[in-house]
């Protein structure tokens, strides 16, 4: 057996150099999952350097050096492909869409310097550098950055991804849980198509296998209503609620003070206004093949059981996020 091992990892030393970013969060890790079952030498970027993790020594860790782009540049030495994910939810005094943009733009130049032959890159359904949502623009203005780049791309815009460290749908899930009502931000009829993130993690490892140029809406097999979506995860953990229709600036307040009791950020005021805008939503074909409804049916005992902080996460670098989730 330690014969074996020993084969493996010189093998996987001699194979080429895939670099994810986060490869300890949530759609890192399954790629980084996927490209590990694969073979191939693996090295991830983050700001987590000592969070428990399961891959141990068979993955390298690099800090980001976004202050540094040349030591940057030399995490990116000599590889095939970068799967990029690195991003931030919403504007906090700790992160902000701003920085987060500025940090992207280094990575992307850092790549090309390096002389990376492909990139995979994270962005989101339907972004627009005339949007007035932090979110979509700065996502556009990278997707423009790392056309720009002359790096051989796959550009892939998901809308939610759900799956067991997904923050959105437990939420939700926890919500109506706990309380005997959930309010629906306007009229409920807005559309989201959820992706599972497996689904898009091997969408991620097949489009770093080709060659050229792609942008693929990453999107799931069904398509909700933001209302319907609620009433299925109720009915998924048998936690049918009344849904009631309310102002999104009233809702938005809800979760102000939901966020001041869970201490973290439920919900902001830009996430409604790109729900309600169908920002979430697509005419394209599915890129994964899992249904939401069978994955709901498979973990409705788990789902919900516990509030997943965006928060905790990002201030405690150590903790994996199943136990920060039971937090």
């Amino acid at each position: 057996m330690v014969t074996d091992q020993l084969e493996m990892t010189a093998a996987r030393n001699k194979a080429p150099l895939h670099v994810v970013t986060g490869a300890f969060g949530y759609s890192g890790k399954y790629i980084a999952r996927r490209l590990m079952a694969e073979g191939v030498r693996l090295r991830t970027l983050t700001n987590s350097i000592d969070r428990e993790n399961e891959f141990g020594n068979a993955l390298e860790i690099h800090p980001y050096n976004f202050e540094n782009p040349e030591v940057l540049a030399g995490s990116l030495a000599d590889a095939s492909v970068l799967y990029n994910t690195y991003w931030v939810r919403f504007d906090h005094k700790e992160f902000n869409h701003d920085k987060a943009l500025r940090n992207t733009l280094t990575l992307i130049g850092a790549a090309k310097k390096a002389g990376v032959k492909r990139i995979v890159h994270t962005s989101i359904t339907n972004p627009s550098e005339d949007s007035d949502l932090p979110y979509f623009k700065c996502k556009a203005l990278l997707e423009r950055a790392v056309r720009d780049s002359g790096i051989p791309y796959a550009i892939l815009r998901p809308t939610v991804l759900f799956g067991k460290e997904d923050i959105l749908i437990n939420n939700i899930a926890w919500m109506l849980r706990c309380f005997p009502v959930f309010a629906i931000f306007g009229d409920g009829k807005y559309k989201l198509q959820p992706i599972y993130v497996d689904d898009f993690a091997a969408l991620a490892v097949e489009q770093g296998k080709k060659s050229g140029h792609a942008t693929i809406d990453a999107v799931g097999p069904e398509t909700f209503a933001y209302r319907e979506l609620v009433e299925a995860i109720g009915c998924a953990i048998g936690k049918k609620k009344s849904l009631i229709n309310v102002p999104p600036q009233l809702v938005y307040l809800i979760g102000r003070l939901v966020g001041a009791v869970v201490g973290d950020v439920v919900i902001t005021m830009e996430e409604i206004r790109g729900l309600m805008a169908n920002r979430l939503y697509t005419s394209s074909s599915p890129a994964g093949p899992t249904r939401f409804t069978d994955w709901m049916a498979d973990h409705a005992g788990e789902l919900g059981k516990h509030y997943s902080s965006e928060l905790a996460r990002r201030r405690d670098r150590r903790t994996g996020y199943d136990v920060l989730r039971k937090i």
